[in-house]
Parts: C-alpha cells; structure tokens; sequence
C-alpha cells in the first residue's frame, strides 16, 4: 500500500510527503526523550556499581595493610619484649649499680644493686622517678654517711650541682666503714647513667698503704732529721714542742724529750736565756712576738752566743699548719774563719794599693819609654834618610864621571841598593807614624781586582793545604783607598779566617752598598762568642791557645787601626759553631780612567819593578848571596838573607812575618838540605811560593822538589828565569802599591 497516490500530481505529492515527514519527525522527537532518561539513569547505575566495586577493593586491601601491621606490631612488641628482658638481663649480669635516667631525669630501669646498701632507698625506686627525688632519698638515708658539718640538705644540694656535669665521679662515705664509687655519665639522646661500685676493699687497703707509707715517712723524716748537722725543734699551731733531732743534744742543754714534749715555747726559752745571748738588734721579745704572732709568719734568722765561745745562726719558718720550725747552726769556725778573712782582705787590700801604686809608677816609665822609642824610630829614621840622601848624590855624581860600562853598571846598581834601603827605612817610619797615630795614607783609585787576584794565588796554597775551598768572586769596582794598607787589611782578614776554619771554606766577595763597596771575608770556621767579639782586636788576643796556630794577634789590631784611619767602617758577625764575616766598607771611585792591569809577562829586566815583595834568601856562599841580593833588590824587592837553615827560623820568628818567596840553596853546608827548611817553614807560615838554588840537576833532587811543589833554579842562576819566577809570586803588577806581607 502506497501512502502517496501516483496520481496526483506532483505538487500534491510532495505535500503529502512533507506531512508525513513532519509527523515521522515528531514521532522520532517524543521517542527519543523517553529513551535518553533510561538510558541514563542505566549509566549512572552502572557507574555506581564501578565505584562500589573500587571502594570495596581499596577496603580489603586496607583490611589487609592493617591485619598485616597487626602482625608485624604484634612482631615488634615480642622484640621489644625480649630487648628489654635481654637488657633487663644484661644489667643484672653487671657487678655494679646501674640506673638509667630519660632526658626529662626520670629513672627509666634499674639494676638489683643499685643502692642495694641503702635499704631505706631500695624499695623506692620505681619506674618515672624523678632524679631530683632520687637525690633526695639518698640524702635522707640512714645509711650515708655525711662529712662532719653537713646536713641531708647541703649535701642534696651539692650533688644536684654536680649533676649538671657532663661527665662525674666521686666517693660516698656508708656506715659501718663502706664506701661507694659514683658515676654519672650522658648519653647521646641526653640522658644519664649511673654506676654505682663497691670500692670499700680500695679505700681500706689504701687507707693501709697510706697508713704505712706515713709511718715509713715518718721514719725517713726522724732518720733525716738526725742526719741534718743542725739542730731542728718543730712545735705545732698551739706552740707546743712536738720533737727535736740529735743534733739539738749537743748544741743546747735541754732536759729529757720526755719530760720536754709538750712543752709550750715559753717554758722552753725561758730555760733557755740563761744559756744564751742574743746579738745586738734581736732579743727573746722579738722571737716571743713572731711566736704569739700566729698565722702569716716571715721567716727570720738571727744569731746567738753560748758559753762565751760558740756562735749559733738561728732560723725560724712558718709551717702550713701555723705551726713553726726553728733551726740551730754552729757557726762559730766560719765566724772565726771571716774574722781572719776580714783580716787578712785588709791587709791584701793594703798591698794592693802599694803594688797599684807600684805599677802605676811603671806604667808611667814604660810609656815614657814607650814615647822615647817612638822619637827615637822617627828621629833615627830621619838621621839616616839624610846620609842616604847625601851617599845618593856622590853616587849619582860618580856616574857623571865614569866612562866604563861596568862601573856604570855597579854604580846603577848601587844606586838600587841604596833606593831599597831609602825605602825601608821609609817603611819603618810609616810603621812608627801609624803606631804614633800620625800614619799618612796616599788615597787613591784602586782596583779590587788588582788586590784580590794576587790574594787568592798567594794564600789558595795555604787554604789548600788545609783543605778549605777559598774561593774570591770577581768583581770590576774600584774604590778610593791607600793600596798597600787595603791589601794588608784583606791579607790579614783572609788568613785569619783561614787559620780559624778547620773543613769547610773561605769565600770572598764584594757588594754595592750605596756609594760604597762592601767587602766581605765569609768563613765556615769556628766562629766567635759574642763576649769576645770585642776583645779580639785588642793587641796579642787570641782565641785559641798560644802558638796553637801561629801569629802574635796583631792581625786584627792593625786591621782595626787601619780601617779606622782609612775611614773604611769595620763589621763583625758571628755565632759559635757557625763561622764568622768580616766586612768592611770602602768608598767606590766611579771613574774608570785608570791604567790598564800589567801582564803576567815579566818583560825586559830593566823594566821589571817587584816593589814591596820579601824574599827570603838562604844561601851560604856569600858573595853568591851578595849578587842575588843586588840583582832582587835592583828590581825594588826586599830581601831577608840568612846563612843557614837555623839562622833562617830564628830571623822569621823574631821578625813576626812570612815572605811573599823563598829562595832556599839545597846544601847549606852545616848538614841541613834546602828541602828539609822548605818543610820546617810551610809547617809554621803555610806554603810559600820556593825555589831551591843548587847546581845538582840529577833526577832524585828534580822528584823530590816535584813532591813538595816547588821547582828547582839551577845554577848559574839565570835572571830571566829568576824575574819570571817573582813575575809569578806578583802577578798583579802593583809595583811600588804593594805592601809588605804582615
């Protein structure tokens, strides 16, 4: 059945289709309202049900989290249990008291022994005890024992005290002679232990120990007592005599120890002033007063006469207990002995004074002998420049008239002698002008290299020898000075701290300081004590003992003297055991318009100058002796001659100097060789730069001056060689600058 009629037209067809599609519409609307409700209602049923369902999951697993906590506290409750039976057994097990107080001092467990000896206490303690009332309970017991003087309260008061302490101990006094050891310590969560220990046995037998150790003191004491060879009275704080030692026996007349202990002091001095007199200021009053003075006693001494004869020192002390002690010494033979010492002072004094005026009066000549010989050097010095002068010119006016060349020659050479004995007779008298004070210094530019250089060839042997490192550092300065003195002062400081440094080295240097060079002697030697650091620049003081290592002590004299004329400040720094420095301050010349160093070649003879050098000449064949001589000192040397080996020692110990080179004939002719001298000087003055003279040029005298060093001159002597060999001993080339060796 069709609801549209193909009939009608379309029109019509199309409203029927439209009313019907309306009502469809209408009908599906009114439809789908009902349904939408149920539907729902259905969901929020359903969803209910999910969180029923939920809830009821999430109760059994709480049922199950809380049966399981049951279980497990359950668990945690027997543990505890058998923790607490565990340490309730463990305290029990312990030998002594033991209690344990919570942070808030409440008594937490207690072991059966704790205050086991105070019954009246035992019984009280129970769990939550505060420990104040725990304090308080112990001092109430009529089981404790309290000091003399104390209450329950006062001692309450004084534990509650020592409890706030981090860590106690201490001793309570039981009756019936007991005694207990207190404890009291913190845990980490601030709570208190206490232990209590049984320590009757202890203090009983130390009671004991103490008890016998004071009878064996006491012993000892009696024992030292009588040993003392004075005599002693002890009376105690009431004045009353407790003892005496022996001593006190034979010293006074006392009556039987008996019938004298206990005796006030009053008794006794009274007895005793029949037998004793007391000196002049203190009298039985003023001992009486100190007695009845009490506590607070200054000791006192005094002395006393007994018998007429015998002297006593008397001494009184306070002793801790207000008692005192009061000592007698027999003086009389030192009384005695300072009488004739009194004495005999007076008449050494009056000696003393006669000797002083005795020396005084030598004093005086000896200066003035001293002054004579001053004039005398320089008056006598002066005489003879005068006649050398004069002898100068008739020498000089003989070569005018001579023709002959070897008359020529010896006139030239006399005319060197005489210029080197002008020169040292010049020499003496500067030594006296500068004894006198009156010394004149030629300040000029000096290099230190020119001084320092020929110093280091020069002693480097000697410190060799020894087995020191000398070592000079080089420098370029020049300084204003008087050469000859500067390089005496460097000399004489060198071989000192070459003669007191036993290992070890010498080091030299120099460095700016200002407008000033410092230069500076370094030693490793044995260093100087700060007491004599002053006395060894006086004049013949040595630290070491005479003759040890030669020298008269006039090193540092003459350095000091020379330095303060020089205007060159002198420093000293030293320590025992640590080695010294000597140093000395001499102004810089900053020009550098000098003249060049001379070389270490020797050139022609008539040019060669070796002023200032000392030579030692040891050669029996006089005239040979004559010509070396005039030959050394033509070139302005100064020459020592001696005849043989003997001569030679006793000219070098009487003149106090070393040479700068030895020239030493090897048969001297009194049984004595050349070499043998050579060992006998270096072993006094060190070595020393040595040529041995002889006409012997085999190869056993060639070893043997190979083995000591030195080298052999052959004779004929030949000059050359000779100038060579003192060109090497003065390599500086200082000429007339450098000074004798001192």
């Amino acid at each position: 059945m069709s609801l549209v009629n193909p009939s009608d037209t379309i029109e019509r067809q199309n409203e029927k289709l439209l009313q019907i599609t309306q009502s469809l519409m209408r009908r599906v609307e009114q439809t789908t309202e009902q349904s939408g409700l149920a539907y729902a209602q259905f969901e929020r049923a359903a969803l209910l049900e999910a969180r029923v369902r939920e809830r009821t999951l999430d109760l059994e697993r709480t049922l199950d989290l809380l049966q399981e906590s049951n279980a497990r506290l359950e668990e945690a409750n027997v543990e505890t249990e058998t923790a607490r039976a565990n340490l309730n057994e463990a305290i029990e097990t312990i030998s002594e008291g033991f209690a344990l107080f919570d942070p808030t001092d409440r008594l937490v467990l207690s072991n059966s022994r704790f205050c086991r000896d105070l019954l009246d206490v035992e019984a009280r303690l129970v769990e939550g005890l505060a420990f104040a009332d725990y304090v308080a309970l112990v001092s109430s017991s009529r089981f404790l024992a309290l000091p003399d003087g104390e209450t329950p309260e006062t001692w309450a008061k004084r534990r509650l005290a020592r409890h706030g302490d981090s860590h106690v101990v201490f001793n309570v006094s039981l009756i019936r002679d007991r005694w207990l050891q207190v404890s009291e310590h913190r845990t980490a969560r601030g709570g208190t232990v206490i232990l209590q220990t049984d320590v009757t046995d202890i203090i009983r037998l130390e009671r004991q120990e103490r008890d016998k150790m004071r009878d064996q003191q006491a012993q000892i004491f009696r024992a030292t007592l009588d040993h003392l060879n004075q005599g002693v009275c002890i009376f105690d704080h009431d004045k009353n005599l407790v003892g005496w030692n022996k001593k006190m026996d034979s010293l006074l007349d006392l009556p039987a120890q008996r019938t004298a202990l206990g005796q006030s002091f009053s008794t006794l001095l009274n007895r005793l002033q029949d037998q004793l007199v007391f000196g002049s200021g203190f009298d039985a009053g003023h001992l009486t007063r100190w007695a009845d003075a009490g506590a607070g006693r200054r000791p006192i001494a005094f002395e006393v006469r007994r018998g007429g004869e015998q002297t006593l020192s008397v001494f009184a002390q306070e002793m801790p207990d207000r008692g005192f002690v009061i000592s007698f010494t027999d003086v009389t033979a030192e009384r005695a002995a300072a009488r004739a010492l009194f004495e005999m002072n007076e008449h050494l004094e009056r000696r003393v004074q006669e000797r002083t005026l005795e020396l005084g009066d030598a004093l005086e000549a000896a200066e003035r002998a001293n002054a004579s010989k001053s004039r005398f050097v320089a008056a006598a010095s002066h005489d003879l420049l005068q006649p050398l002068s004069a002898a100068k010119l008739f020498v000089s006016s003989l070569a005018d008239r001579a023709t002959n060349s070897d008359t020529l020659d010896v006139i030239s050479k006399a005319e060197t002698a005489l210029d080197s004995v002008e020169s040292i007779i010049e020499a003496l008298l500067d030594i006296s002008r500068l004894d006198s004070g009156k010394a004149a210094f030629e300040i000029q530019p000096v290099r230190l290299r020119a001084i320092l250089g020929p110093l280091r060839d020069e002693l480097g042997l000697v410190a060799q020898a020894k087995g020191l490192d000398l070592r000079m550092v080089d420098t370029a300065l020049t300084v204003k000075s008087d050469p000859g003195y500067l390089r005496r002062i460097m000399q004489n400081l060198v071989s000192n701290a070459i003669r007191y440094t036993d290992r070890g080295k010498v080091i030299v240097g120099v460095r700016r300081n200002g407008g000033s060079a410092r230069i500076e002697v370094w030693d490793s030697g044995r260093g100087i004590a700060e007491e004599d650091q002053t006395t060894i620049f006086q004049e013949f003081h040595r630290l070491s003992p005479a003759g040890a290592e030669g020298g008269l002590g006039l090193g540092l004299a003459i350095v000091e003297r020379a330095c303060a004329n020089l205007g060159h400040p002198l420093g000293l720094w030293s320590a025992p055991g640590q080695g010294s420095c000597f140093s000395l301050d001499v102004p810089v010349h900053e020009s550098p318009a000098l003249r060049p160093l001379p070389s270490d070649d020797a050139g022609p003879l008539n040019s060669v100058s070796h002023q200032g050098l000392i030579v030692l000449l040891v050669e029996n064949d006089l005239q040979l002796a004559h010509a070396i001589t005039l030959m050394i000192e033509s070139w302005g040397a100064e020459v020592i001659h001696a005849q043989d080996a003997q001569a030679a020692l006793e000219l070098l110990s009487e003149i106090e100097l070393t040479p700068d080179a030895m020239l030493l004939d090897y048969q001297l002719g009194t049984g004595h060789l050349g070499t043998e001298l050579y060992r006998a000087i270096t072993q006094i003055h060190g070595p020393v730069p040595t040529r041995i003279i002889s006409a012997n040029r085999g190869k056993t005298l060639r070893r043997t001056c190979a083995d000591l060093g030195i080298d052999l001159l052959p004779k004929p002597i030949d000059t050359h060689k000779l100038s060579h060999f003192l060109t090497q001993v003065d390599p500086s080339g200082l000429g007339a600058e450098r000074p004798s060796r001192l």
